[in-house]
């Protein structure tokens, strides 16, 4: 799937399948913003402390960080360098009250989508996450739309149901299988190939175990979204 990134619309539909980790300390502020970021992004996971942060990011799939630096107890600029350390591609936006240039310049280097002087008002917010939006994109970080409201992590594997924000399991193979005919996706790919690409080191593996694997997959992305084109091999559509 390719979705050109050359309006706001599209950036409203990709942040409409993001989660988002937002850290603030001072309790008014982080109900505002939260409440504002539930109407752009697939979920937010709001937190008061660092150490709230590392559990949610050690738990959840998240896509984007927003994040005060002027924190009560902690040093908020400290802890984003070693996130972007450690997660050097996911986008991340600062709030802050310090206009300080030394200050300023230090945050700069931390490859940041934006670095935002509190009070900061929707529409300035809502430009950062559309920069961030744009990021993921060309970055090749995108999702995948299903029938029945339910929508792929191309990027971390994840399967969820859009509704209930509920994460649907899938197994090592049907990931493996998925993955394959997304990248394919223009074309049908023959029962063999399936096979040789998803048990590579068994010998003997039948249709039947072929047509069981697509079945189970089917149950979960939508029956009619992988079709099965007879005496040829399957082909997904979204």
């Amino acid at each position: 799937m390719k979705i050109t990134p050359n309006n706001k619309k599209t950036f409203k539909i990709i942040l409409k399948h993001l989660n988002i980790l937002y850290l603030e300390d001072e309790k008014n502020i982080r109900k505002n913003i939260t409440e504002t970021l539930n109407l752009i992004a697939f979920k937010v996971f709001d937190v008061e402390s660092i150490n709230d942060a590392i559990k949610v990011l050690e738990k959840e799939r998240i896509n984007i960080i927003i994040s005060d630096i002027n924190l009560k107890e902690e040093n908020g600029l400290s802890f984003i360098k070693s996130l972007r350390e450690k997660y050097i591609d996911i986008p991340i936006i600062l709030l802050t009250a310090y206009t300080d240039k030394n200050y300023l310049l230090e945050a700069t280097k931390l490859k940041l989508v934006d670095y935002l002087i509190k009070p900061t008002d929707f529409n300035t917010l809502n430009n950062s996450l559309n920069k961030a939006a744009e990021e993921i994109y060309l970055n090749g970080k995108f999702i995948i739309n299903f029938s029945n409201n339910i929508s792929y992590d191309v990027l971390h594997k994840t399967l969820f149901l859009e509704n209930e924000k509920k994460e649907l399991e899938l197994t090592a193979k049907e990931i493996e299988l998925l993955d394959l005919l997304i990248e394919n996706h223009n074309k049908v790919l023959e029962y063999e190939i399936i096979k040789d690409i998803i048990w590579k080191d068994s010998i003997d593996i039948t249709d039947s175990a072929l047509k069981n694997l697509v079945n189970k997959l089917r149950k979960k992305i939508g029956k009619d979204t992988i079709k099965n084109i007879s005496g040829v091999g399957f082909k997904i559509n979204f």
